[in-house]
């Protein structure tokens, strides 16, 4: 029995999800594939992953492998509801919908977790944990599972250096055809989409912080820099700094940026980023977003404590007034500003890491007696097929490797 808001709203999650699979080559031709292979075929999947259209459309394809789905969204604010409903009318289970509390949260992750799933799809690593702490009975049923994002990884290998970790995991945030792509060029955009449509404001002009320059946090910048901003970076990692500044950015300790920025962006995936220090100095109506995948890294508790006035100030936009007489603007309550105030990526680049999250589970049903790794990389040869699949719809084609250079390099290793 499904949990959903209302599934007289399937219509439009329908045309959503149509339009994403007009635009998703690779997943198209894998639910090509999988109705005739039936690759997961009596195999149950629990997915927590963002709930809007691409997502849904990967539903879809693992279902098209005969996989019976158990979806639930990975953030409270990120579900679209008439997504939700559309999977519902097509024959999935689905527990979710926009703005539910934390209670409510959990009990959806335990109503996909409760039906004894044979592969996890996870997007921050809430279903793991859950699943390692709460249905430890069920766990050998798990096959293994896949992990989406950095902050996920980070969890993982957490566990898995305390040997907590009890079954298989695939890192796909870690394939090249995922975090070269989807981290850099998706979040670039998708970032930039939820805040101009929040805001209605100039970009150009203005300072930019943005907290942390791993693949996100270079991609929000380069957007950032496109819209012709002044971009500051902050970073806790020497190299990383540096290579900000070659690229052509400014860098300094949060709490002198704190001072400039007009916009700030955490795309970290750490705690307190951005703190009652740091808002103590801000400009009256600076602007903060989160990227990462958690609402921690904008200190919301610490800002709500300093406040003494509080409003909305536009459409998932709250305002809070410091003592010193200053308006600090914070986009979607902190949380992932591309999902909660806007669409996520385009559907171009979740293609391909959708593509990779198919395969990858594909590959954990192929090779599940042959796995003794509890954290595993995406399989080279996927990566490669993907990268190989894009560049055909692309309408492009690259040069091949002679016999005789093949000899050349293997020689010169």
């Amino acid at each position: 029995m499904s949990e959903i808001k209302d599934i007289n709203l399937a219509e439009s999650g329908e045309r959503k999800i149509e339009w994403v699979k007009r635009n998703c080559d690779l997943l198209r031709t894998l639910e090509q594939e999988f109705s005739k292979t039936k690759p997961f075929e009596g195999k149950k999947i629990a997915l927590s992953v963002h709930l809007e259209a691409k997502t849904a459309y990967l539903c879809k394809v693992l279902a098209a492998g005969g996989a019976t789905m158990y979806i639930t969204g990975s953030n409270p604010l990120s579900t679209q509801d008439d997504v939700a409903a559309a999977l519902v009318k097509a024959g999935l289970n689905v527990y979710a919908w926009h703005g539910v509390t934390e209670e409510e949260y959990n009990k959806h992750i335990r109503s996909v977790l409760s039906i004894g799933p044979n592969i996890i799809i996870d997007d921050g690593g809430d279903l793991v944990h859950m699943m390692h702490t709460e249905f430890t009975d069920l766990i050998p049923q798990v096959i293994g599972g896949c992990e989406e994002t950095t902050t996920g990884i980070i969890r993982l290998e957490a566990m898995n250096r305390k040997g907590e970790l009890r079954f298989p995991m695939v890192r796909v945030n870690n394939a090249d055809c995922k975090h070269l792509f989807d981290n850099r060029y998706g979040t670039g955009q998708s970032v930039w989409d939820g805040i101009n449509r929040t805001t209605n404001l100039i970009v150009a002009g203005k300072y930019v912080v943005v907290a942390g320059y791993g693949w996100c946090g270079k991609g929000v910048a380069m957007r950032a820099k496109g819209l012709g901003a002044r971009v500051i970076v902050t970073e806790v990692n020497p190299v990383k700094a540096i290579e900000a500044v070659m690229d052509g950015f400014d860098v300094m300790p949060m709490n002198e940026a704190a001072k400039l920025g007009d916009f700030f962006v955490t795309v970290t995936g750490c705690d307190k980023v951005i703190d009652a220090e740091d808002f103590a100095v801000m400009k009256d109506g600076a602007i903060l977003t989160n990227a990462g995948h958690f609402d921690c890294e904008v200190d919301m508790a610490g800002l709500r404590a300093m406040a003494v006035e509080s409003k909305e100030m536009r459409n998932n936009i709250m305002g809070y007034k410091l003592p010193t007489g200053q308006w600090i603007c914070v986009i979607a309550e902190g949380r992932l500003v591309n999902l909660a105030a806007g669409d996520g990526h385009p559907a171009e680049i979740m293609d391909m890491s959708f593509a990779i999250q198919a395969l990858s589970a594909k590959y954990l049903v192929e090779h599940q007696n042959e796995l003794t790794e509890k954290l595993i990389d995406v399989p080279k040869d996927v990566d490669m097929d993907v990268a190989y699949r894009k560049l055909k719809f692309l309408g492009k084609e690259i040069d091949k490797l002679t016999p005789e250079q093949e000899e050349y390099l293997n020689a010169s290793l």
